[in-house]
């Protein structure tokens, strides 16, 4: 269900997927905030093992035509392994894709990317030594995308190129994800915000 309270200039109308969540709209600066809950993650094993949709997704429904989804991310306080917050893309518990601020289990924060079809399949990127990182998803048309990240929003870095099937009359959802799979509770603020309706032509050029 959309949030009025929860609304910012630069989207469409946001509402939470999969499941509801805590977030807060900081409206003078159209800054972002959202809380998880403890313990909550996305991500379907590759081993088989359980799979886990608990974390809230503050989202809007994906434009048919290319677009491009950027914030400046930042997690604050003290983070416990695997905590992050990250741009997301949700069609259902079997197709979906995260590009996240992670920390790693040796306490090294990083861009970390999962793409899911059917199984996860997670890559770890660059580590990040800044407080925070640009990161942005790209939809190149079709079932394409492009993820990237950047140290200030400008140049940008290719993370990851990849093809995500969505289901027969599924709409697909981008937003913002907030995860402790290990820890109590993660807090993460985007700001910075920026959503155009245009295509990125190069993936690896840095623009």
């Amino acid at each position: 269900m959309t949030d009025p309270f929860l609304a910012l200039d630069a989207l469409p109308p946001l509402s939470w997927v999969p499941v509801e969540g805590e977030a807060s709209v900081e409206q003078s600066t159209q800054t972002l905030t959202l809380r998880s809950a403890a313990g909550v993650d996305w991500t379907n094993d590759a081993t088989g093992g359980e799979q886990q949709h608990q974390a809230a997704s503050l989202a809007f429904v994906a434009p048919s035509a290319p677009f491009m989804l950027s914030a400046d991310v930042s997690v604050i306080g003290d983070r416990t392994t695997f905590d992050a917050g990250a741009l997301s893309i949700w069609a259902d518990e079997d197709h979906w894709a995260k590009l996240c601020f992670e920390n790693s289990p040796d306490g090294e924060p990083m861009v970390v990317s999962v793409v899911t079809n059917m199984y996860s399949d997670d890559v770890n990127s660059r580590l990040v030594l800044e407080a925070s990182v640009y990161l942005r998803l790209a939809f190149l048309g079709g079932n394409a995308w492009a993820f990237h990240s950047s140290a200030d929003g400008e140049r940008w870095d290719f993370v990851r190129l990849f093809h995500l099937p969505v289901p027969a009359g599924t709409s697909t959802y981008v937003g913002f994800l907030s995860q402790a799979p290990c820890g109590e509770r993660c807090d993460v603020v985007f700001s910075d915000i920026r959503f155009s309706h245009s295509l990125l032509s190069d993936i690896r050029d840095g623009s």
